[in-house]
């Protein structure tokens, strides 16, 4: 026999005893039965007893079926409900079915009869269930990734091993250039994990000074220096419990590094000044576009301080290696600064996207927000191929808009008339000239079939078009 505990338990209120008695008999050994007399004790006892579902006659003295559920629907949440009842109007099927019942059952009814309409409601409240927690878990998953736009093969990568990383209690290691969104994936992290309601605490640690780093981290006791007029928590207290972001870890001096490093294998550490160990549940997640290893060689950075942070290493791709993602990005910050600015400018045209997938993006995905900022505010397209310029000739913005803001020298500037002669100048004229050329024999070669082209010339199919409306390439020529 099955134990109480396991079973569903139902709720019978009925001022006819024999009703509770019946199922008691037929049915005990399936689920457990509570029964209330009157709708008064049987609203109550949903408080006590909380059952699963609800039994409900219909007509009973002081207050009717009806008036019980229209009670119960007012409440935060409610049990299923099937009515009984031995008086079949149809008016009462109406108005139980209008206020949420599930079933409506005629007396006299036969147990097993009811039990599969009790087994009917019970699967489809099952299902709902199941519905309503896939919807909360996709939700969380969306809200995750709501900074991380792009269904690139890169990126899908990126998200597979955050979910598959996400709940762990593994420290890690988030790497990539600057701007790729190694904040967002540590957030990303934390949201999907057991401590998304916990505190999520960022420390950059390249931008506080490196003898204040480490009572910003661990706190410092009254009296441990000039200034320190009472005793103060650090960003590791404050994170108990939830996640701590270390951003440009790389940025650590040596010395608050072995301390670092007795948090990570200890969860524990002593404040400035103090004598006390401290004890913390943080999950640590750390990131940096630094080279780990040469800081290990050049001997800034401990090994095993980057053995210990390595448990799990999380390379974010730069924008240039996913330029198949540039148009959902432009359409996401496009939409997200035009309500913001409240203006109108629903999308870029198709000769400004081809130049935006074809540049390097040094920046990355700041630098593109950044410019759509721009062009959203100023609701001209032309400022991306100004700046598109302006970066990729390495000369001043302003001089690319043909400003004098800032005083720039002529003969520095990269033109016809007067090249520059410079190492960096030539070989970039040498490589561009090499590049034309290549791509000319290849489009040659396929008879101008541009997706072979870009194939055997592996980049992507935008980026050559790109190129050969650049190079001025036809197929007579």
């Amino acid at each position: 026999m099955a134990k109480s505990k396991d079973k569903v338990k139902i709720l019978v209120i009925d001022d006819d005893p024999k009703v509770s008695w019946i199922l008691q008999e037929g049915l005990s050994t399936k689920y457990e039965f509570v029964s209330a007399r009157d709708g008064i004790e049987g609203i109550q006892m949903v408080s006590t007893e909380q059952p699963v579902l609800i039994l409900l006659d219909i007509k009973m003295p002081g207050m009717s079926g009806i008036e019980v559920l229209e009670r119960l629907n007012k409440a935060d949440s409610r049990p299923e409900v099937i009515m009984v009842s031995g008086h079949g109007d149809t008016q009462y099927v109406v108005d139980s079915i209008r206020l949420g019942a599930a079933e409506f059952i005629n007396k006299p009814f036969d147990v097993q009869e009811i039990e599969i309409h009790i087994n009917g409601v019970l699967e489809r409240r099952r299902l709902k269930t199941e519905v309503r927690e896939l919807k909360t878990e996709l939700k969380a998953k969306n809200d995750a990734y709501s900074g991380f736009i792009g269904d690139s093969e890169p990126m899908l990568k990126v998200k597979s091993i955050i979910e598959q990383v996400a709940d762990s209690e593994l420290t890690v290691l988030i790497r990539g250039e600057s701007g790729t969104g190694k904040e967002i994936a540590a957030r990303s992290l934390h949201q999907l994990s057991r401590r998304v309601d916990r505190p999520f605490i960022k420390v950059n640690c390249a931008a506080i000074p490196r003898d204040l780093l480490e009572a910003e981290l661990f706190g410092y006791e009254k009296g441990a220096f000039t200034g320190a007029h009472k005793t103060k928590q650090g960003r590791f207290e404050s994170a108990d419990k939830g996640t701590i972001f270390l951003d440009e870890i790389g940025d650590m001096s040596m010395e608050l590094q072995s301390k670092l490093l007795q948090v990570l294998e200890q969860q524990e550490f002593v404040r400035v000044g103090g004598i006390t160990n401290i004890h913390v549940d943080v999950r640590i997640i750390c990131a940096t576009n630094r080279n780990l290893e040469t800081a290990i060689q050049e001997r800034t950075f401990r090994d095993d301080l980057f053995y210990r942070l390595n448990e799990i290493t999380l390379f974010l791709p730069p924008l240039r290696g996913r330029e198949e993602d540039i148009p959902l990005l432009v359409n996401h910050f496009l939409t997200k600064y035009t309500s913001l600015y409240n203006k109108e400018m629903s999308h870029l045209s198709p000769e400004v996207i081809s130049r935006l997938a074809a540049f390097n993006w040094p920046g990355n995905v700041r630098q593109l927000e950044n410019m759509i900022k721009q062009v959203v505010v100023r609701e001209d397209e032309s400022i991306i191929v100004d700046l598109i310029t302006a970066f990729s000739q390495q000369i001043p913005v302003a001089a690319a808009y043909g400003l004098n803001a800032v005083p720039v020298d002529p003969s520095a500037l990269p033109t016809e008339e007067a090249p520059a002669y410079s190492l960096k100048s030539r070989i970039g004229k040498i490589v561009a000239n090499e590049e034309k050329k290549l791509i000319g024999e290849v489009l040659t070669k396929t008879n101008w079939n541009r997706r072979r082209a870009s194939e055997l010339l592996e980049i992507s199919y935008r980026s050559l078009l790109y190129k050969i409306k650049d190079y001025n390439l036809n197929a007579t020529k």
